[in-house]
């Protein structure tokens, strides 16, 4: 107002007319006097809030953006802000309309289900904890609808780490479809400098594409143990459905910030997965490992044992 011509007794006199009581003195007073500590901090915290929103060049926002308050608390301490607490972020995200990713129904189960096969015991029994990386990974795939087809995406997961060690995607499930996944995950270790030792325990769910000849052959000869869950129970695999119900919201899901427009061919879900992988891998925080990105956790290990991950190696044949 001042820029305009106008003085600050004549403005503050017409907001005073509007009900805003403040006086010239005020204003002044306020002007000079320097904010209060409450204030600064917020000012901080809301930036690195709003630059969660600044879209990229493709119109996507930063991935952090689906936090909820807790785990964007642990974000911002590991950025720096050690002494933030919770209350406060979870005021200044409802100030900022940030509320996070609300989880939807689970996607349902894509296997079909091989009843009459013969197959492997449910070695885990629920127990989705490992002592190490390369001690027993889950397994399974979901679909994604596209304009022409459904692509269906299968996942391996290291129950130590959470980390997803092999992917692929494909527009038929069938059992060479899960095969290149486990080919994929087992070269990604043995290019980590870590390979995968004879005794692994695979677990997947009971169907069909798990359960045939071909694959129980291909477990087997690369030295892994098969583990398979009951008919019709996802809580036998529920580490592996959590994957997907993830990968489904943060990912698939059309207000996802890796979303930049509809998914028309399989290619297109291959760039979304390898991004979204990419992030979940090396930069999402996971509860289950005290708010640490897997690939961290990781390293973490092998660096008490001496022996530290290729990570940068590894990642490379996710493209």
């Amino acid at each position: 107002m001042k820029a305009n011509g106008h003085g600050v007794e004549l403005t503050c006199g017409v907001l005073r007319e509007q009900g805003v009581a403040v006086t010239s003195r005020s204003y002044r007073a306020w002007k000079t006097r320097a904010a209060a500590a409450r204030v600064q901090s917020d000012a901080v915290l809301v930036d690195r809030l709003k630059a969660l929103k600044v879209r990229d060049v493709q119109g996507r926002q930063q991935p952090e953006i689906l936090y909820a308050r807790r785990k964007m608390t642990a974000w911002l301490r590991r950025g720096g802000l050690a002494g933030v607490s919770q209350h406060t972020v979870d005021r200044l995200m409802r100030l900022e309309g940030m509320n996070g990713l609300v989880r939807g129904r689970k996607s349902r189960a894509s296997a079909s289900t091989g009843k009459d096969s013969p197959r492997a015991p449910d070695l885990l029994k629920r127990n989705f904890s490992a002592p190490r990386p390369n001690h027993s990974w889950v397994t399974d795939f979901t679909y994604v609808p596209t304009w022409g087809v459904f692509v269906y995406v299968a996942f391996a997961i290291d129950l130590y780490s959470r980390a997803i060690v092999g992917w692929h995607a494909s527009t038929i499930k069938d059992t060479p479809f899960v095969e290149v996944c486990l080919n994929m995950a087992l070269w990604r270790r043995d290019h980590a400098g870590h390979a995968v030792r004879p005794g692994l325990i695979h677990n997947s769910d009971a169907g069909s594409q798990y359960t045939s000849i071909k694959f129980t052959k291909t477990v087997a000869l690369e030295g892994l143990v098969a583990s398979i869950g009951t008919i019709g129970d996802t809580y036998d695999n529920a580490a592996a459905e959590t994957l997907m119900g993830l990968y489904k919201n943060e990912a698939v899901a059309k207000t996802s910030p890796f979303a930049t427009g509809p998914l028309k061919t399989i290619a297109d879900v291959e760039k979304l997965t390898f991004e979204w992988l990419d992030w979940y891998n090396n930069r999402r925080l996971h509860s289950a490992l005290g708010n640490m990105p897997p690939e961290e956790n990781e390293r973490n290990y092998y660096a008490e044992t001496n022996g530290p991950i290729n990570i940068e190696a590894a990642n490379k044949t996710a493209a």
